[in-house]
């Protein structure tokens, strides 16, 4: 028998809740299939099998909390032959004497065929029938070459992405990547007034995170608004350009980041974090960028993003917007973030006071663009206008650091070229 355990989970991870099981006990498994998935905070970590054989047992139920190491089922491995193919065992039988030179040469190709031409797990391979995806035609990134549900995904979304180049004219207002689908609650039985979910690991720990920043911190909130008029024409006048000679398209994110960054240097304090009775100066920029996936919410940083341009700054966001998408952001992308920057406007948020990801200090939420009457000179315009709000740490950030950040964010955001410059 071999024990199926429940694999290091990352960087100060311990748990994980056991999400669904892909194969059944009596079930036949390849080397590489993925038996079952678990859902961490952060990741989703699919459990493969180490060695060919038949799920012998299931020592944990879909939705228990388990730790690393715990066992989680166990493979019998003898039963490897029988489970790939029926004939397997006839073929000894002739002459005892010879059984030790035909039994390799059967067992491999018996296994290839159960393969079915290439090894995969059965997620990814329900994947592919779903989108219409040859499988064979998709890179494994497995161990062995198998072939993950993350594999099929990223091919399903480098698919359409040749084609893509004509309807690229309708350019999205402010979000980097698009909109995800929202979490559906479990179907309810005819009749039944309420139904019950438990919580997976990852909402538990999300839940868990924002109740710490709230109690663990003296949260307070300023406000301003950025008429977006400048770096919108900036936007306009240059996008199709950079996309075509870089392959990049152009959100507004990118010019937020650098103007934070710029701004973080002007009041390092902003970037910094308290750790007992010290405050940590953090020189580097590590740029948190919130994203609700359909697995919840996960804040993905740009490594040194104050040491970026912002054409580089906008390659690491479409980076880590599809890694997330495709369900394959690493530990290293979701941990080491200084400062946060949560966009509200994807959703037609026009104002909101964002929750600190703790332990950094600061949060910058952008919301809605929205045409507004303002006053210009003495004259009443219509200008394209956003709210944005500074949520901090008023234990060692002071009200005029916060006040004066986020005016700086805004001059630079309204007079673009400036970060040119800086």
């Amino acid at each position: 028998m071999i024990a199926l355990k429940v694999p290091p989970l990352g960087e100060s991870i311990v748990e994980a809740t056991v999400s669904r099981w892909l194969k059944k006990v009596g079930d036949a498994v390849n080397t590489g299939d993925t038996v079952l998935e678990l859902d961490t905070d952060k990741i989703t970590v699919e459990v493969p099998a180490l060695r060919a054989g038949v799920l012998a047992s299931q020592a944990v139920k879909e939705g228990d909390i388990v730790h690393v190491d715990d066992l989680l089922g166990e493979i019998d491995e003898t039963k490897a032959g029988a489970a790939t193919s029926a004939p397997a065992p006839a073929a000894p039988a002739p002459t005892p004497a010879a059984a030790p030179s035909p039994a390799p040469q059967a067992a491999a190709p018996a296994s290839t065929a159960a393969a079915g031409e290439v090894k995969s797990a059965p997620a990814a391979r329900r994947a592919a029938d779903e989108r219409g995806i040859d499988i064979a035609s998709v890179p494994g990134t497995g161990r062995g070459g198998v072939v993950s549900k993350p594999d099929v995904l990223a091919a399903s979304s480098a698919a359409p992405a040749a084609p893509a180049p004509a309807p690229s004219a309708p350019a999205p207002s402010a979000p980097a990547a698009p909109r995800p689908t929202m979490p559906t609650p479990p179907p309810a039985p005819a009749g039944a007034r309420e139904t019950r979910e438990r919580l997976n690991t990852r909402r538990k720990r999300i839940a868990e995170n924002l109740l710490q920043s709230h109690l663990a911190t003296a949260h307070l909130t300023t406000f301003n608004e950025i008429d977006m008029s400048a770096v919108t024409a900036l936007r306009e006048r240059v996008k199709e350009k950079t996309e075509k000679k870089t392959g990049v398209r152009l959100s507004f994110m990118p010019f937020f980041v650098r103007a934070a960054c710029i701004a973080l240097k002007d009041f390092p304090v902003v970037n910094a974090q308290l750790e007992g009775d010290e405050i940590v100066y953090k020189h580097y920029v590590n740029m948190g960028i919130a994203v609700a996936s359909e697995q919840g919410l996960v804040v993905p940083n740009i490594k040194d993003a104050d040491r970026m341009g912002l054409l580089d700054i906008a390659r690491s966001i479409t980076t880590l917007a599809k890694k997330a998408r495709d369900v394959k952001l690493t530990m290293d992308d979701l941990t080491g973030g200084s400062f946060t920057i949560t966009n509200g406007g994807v959703f037609g948020s026009l104002v909101s006071t964002p929750i600190i990801n703790y332990p950094q200090v600061a949060i910058l939420g952008l919301h809605k663009i929205q045409d507004r009457p303002v006053a210009i000179d003495g004259k009443v315009e219509i200008r394209p206008m956003m709210y944005v709000a500074l949520s901090y740490d008023h234990r060692i950030i002071d009200g005029q650091a916060a006040v004066l950040f986020l005016v700086r964010v805004k001059e630079l955001m309204e007079d673009p070229a400036a970060m040119l410059i800086e």
